[in-house]
């Protein structure tokens, strides 16, 4: 198992403590990204912090979804090129 470790991070003013076996760079990494892309929801016109929050979490499991539909996409085309290969090359 994976040792974790204890850190504490401040998200959008508010105090968490969490178990990761990540480092403490990664995570304030991944908050520094959170807080950027609620600070241009709220800078774009979203009034309550809240609403930004989620759509920012919205917003980023979205690229999430995109990008492994994305990965899906090139390992069919991958896939299907090995086939055309195989195909075209004899044994």
């Amino acid at each position: 198992m994976t040792d974790t470790q204890r850190i504490e991070l401040t998200v959008l003013g508010q105090k968490l403590t969490i178990r990761s076996a990540e480092s403490r760079e990664y995570l304030q990494s991944l908050v520094r990204h959170l807080e950027g892309r609620v600070a241009a929801l709220r800078s774009s016109g979203v009034k309550d912090p809240q609403t930004a929050l989620v759509l920012a979490a919205l917003e980023i499991v979205d690229d999430l979804f995109r990008a492994r539909a994305a990965d899906g996409d090139l390992g069919q085309r991958l896939d299907a090129l090995l086939t055309l290969l195989d195909r075209a090359t004899p044994r």
